[in-house]
């Protein structure tokens, strides 16, 4: 059994407003889901990828504007990673997002690829990887007019995520034997030499099918707020791999969530830590299953057994 790469990342927002305007006009990824937080839907939850939605490339957030700053620290998921296409890209993008005056690292090389490092407004680390020209699903959003990003530049999809644990052995066997990761490669932490730097794949590896690990030992324990990640979430194909995956969670001594019918796909939860909390999610059906593609994002859009609450779950949002 495998799973198939990433399929999204959920992170924490305290000013949606700013959020939107960020992830579209600067990073020019597409808004195809504008509905909210199912389990609070007093919130927000934005979901930006490519044209169509594709799995594999959507960053999604939880508006929660009373959450204090995320607390940065060990035992949680703590960099997204997207892929782009060459050297030109990253230098594109390290010209762009200086335009836009958002700070960015130096160029950097890990494990043979090179990276450009930078921060959301709020703090959300994120990286640029170079991912050499590898295949892609990812259909390419032009960006709305006047903030297009050129095709050969955008953004072609998730790359890895990284985590933070202070102590190896805990995580580990969940990710190698439970989870099927095989580890690909092992070295010094280029933020700290000290520190160790584990990478997985699954599924073959490679661009979109990575998890980074850092071992953080004398590092403080995260807390979650905005500008933090809340989950990640991998790829499975149909309902029926991830009943096998349910079941062999439980049979592994992994508790979780059961399966929740999230309506653009099913869900599966369960935590590898205290502050990690994973996801197995089905690629289907997608995004316009509701919406008509060429508008997804422009409207409110609940899943049918909340929208009898519309009005007052409209009630209680900021316009945006």
């Amino acid at each position: 059994m495998q799973l198939h790469g990433l399929h999204h990342v959920t992170a924490v927002t305290g000013n949606v407003v700013n959020n939107l305007d960020f992830y579209t006009r600067v990073l020019g990824l597409r808004l195809v889901k504008k509905s909210v937080n199912q389990d609070d839907t007093s919130a927000y939850h934005l979901f930006y990828s490519d044209s169509k939605g594709t799995p594999g490339l959507d960053m999604t957030f939880f508006d929660w504007p009373r959450t204090g700053p995320d607390q940065r620290g060990t035992d949680a998921i703590v960099n997204t990673m997207f892929r782009v296409d060459g050297r030109a890209a990253l230098d594109y993008w390290a010209g762009r997002l200086q335009a836009n005056g958002v700070p960015a690292e130096d160029l950097d090389t890990v494990n043979g690829r090179d990276v450009l490092r930078f921060e959301d407004p709020e703090g959300q680390r994120l990286t640029l990887v170079d991912d050499g020209g590898a295949p892609t699903e990812i259909e390419v959003w032009p960006g709305a007019p006047g903030v297009e990003v050129p095709a050969e530049f955008a953004i072609r999809g998730f790359f890895a995520v990284a985590l933070s644990v202070p102590r190896l052995e805990r995580v580990e066997p969940i990710l190698t034997r439970v989870l099927n990761f095989t580890e690909s490669w092992r070295g010094p932490n280029p933020d700290n030499a000290a520190e160790e730097l584990i990478v997985y794949g699954m599924d073959g590896g490679g661009p979109g099918k990575e998890v980074h690990l850092v071992v953080q030992p004398d590092a403080p324990r995260a807390w979650l707020g905005r500008g933090g990640v809340h989950h990640v979430a991998f790829r499975l194909r149909d309902d029926a791999e991830q009943a096998a995956w349910s079941t062999a969670l439980l049979q592994a001594g992994v508790r979780h969530s059961g399966i929740i019918d999230r309506f653009w796909f099913k869900s599966l939860y369960f935590r590898i830590s205290n502050g990690i909390l994973f996801e197995l999610a089905t690629d289907g059906p997608g995004f316009a299953v509701d919406e008509d593609p060429a508008h997804l994002g422009e409207m409110l859009v609940l899943p049918p057994f909340l929208e009898s609450r519309r009005e007052s779950i409209e009630a209680g949002l900021r316009p945006i």
